[in-house]
């Protein structure tokens, strides 16, 4: 049942960095934009921002619940960094909600960049955290986060092109795959590690049957979000939601 919930753990995060990767790569890539191709760029990822955001939670009850002494040893290990993608998250999510409130290009360009720094130090404290996971000392943290940083970037630059029907699925999917190619490499050289601290066989029964009637349900609203805002070529279907 371990490796099962490993299994699980590994699938969900790699699945969050395969898709909340794209929403912080094109807030990255904000930075120095003109409004009207920030106005393009927020719109593109409005519709997947809060479906992607259920796979953190995802993520999160799998680490409280499944491996609960790393869960504590992680968080104590990063705090400051725990602490900072927190606020980051708070902060770029603050930026997409209100830099419409108010019109005017003082108000949008201050939250942009909100957006841009927020997403910055989630993409960043997020190669840091499977760093950490690994077991990894700082100096290779801080090269995880440089990378994860970089790969979510190319990754937003591909979205865009795919959400405005100048790319590919293929392309989308691999650059997907390349967001997700840290947690996927850094997690299978420390699925001992992860092994050791996994919560007892009892717990993970009964969190198995918390978890399975709700996996159906968050599978199909991925499938119809990605359906419903999926690019036709000669129409606009970029809706502006934030």
């Amino acid at each position: 049942m371990e490796v099962v919930w490993l299994v699980v753990f590994a699938a969900l995060l790699a699945g969050y960095f395969a898709l909340e990767g794209f929403d912080l790569g094109v807030g990255l890539l904000l930075a120095g934009r003109p409004q009207e191709r920030r106005d393009r760029m927020v719109a593109a990822m409005a519709p997947f921002v809060l479906a992607n955001e259920v796979w953190l939670v995802a993520v999160a009850g799998v680490l409280f619940g499944a491996f609960p002494l790393l869960e504590g040893e992680v968080i104590f290990a990063l705090y400051p960094f725990v602490v900072a993608m927190l606020l980051g998250w708070v902060v770029r999510d603050a930026g997409l909600w209100f830099r419409r409130r108010i019109e005017g290009p003082a108000w949008r360009g201050f939250w942009d960049l909100m957006i841009s720094l927020g997403s910055l130090v989630l993409a960043f404290g997020w190669g840091m955290a499977i760093a950490s996971m690994a077991g990894l000392p700082w100096p290779a943290g801080i090269a995880a986060g440089a990378l994860t940083t970089a790969l979510f970037a190319f990754h937003g630059r591909t979205f865009l092109a795919w959400r405005q029907a100048r790319g590919t699925g293929r392309g989308l999917a691999l650059s997907a795959l390349a967001a997700a190619a840290p947690v996927i490499v850094l997690l299978a050289a420390a699925a001992p590690h992860l092994l050791d601290n996994a919560a007892p066989a009892g717990t993970l029964n009964v969190l198995s049957l918390m978890v399975v009637p709700f996996a159906p349900v968050m599978v199909g609203a991925q499938v119809w979000v990605w359906r419903t805002f999926r690019p036709v070529k000669g129409a606009d279907r970029i809706p502006s939601f934030f």
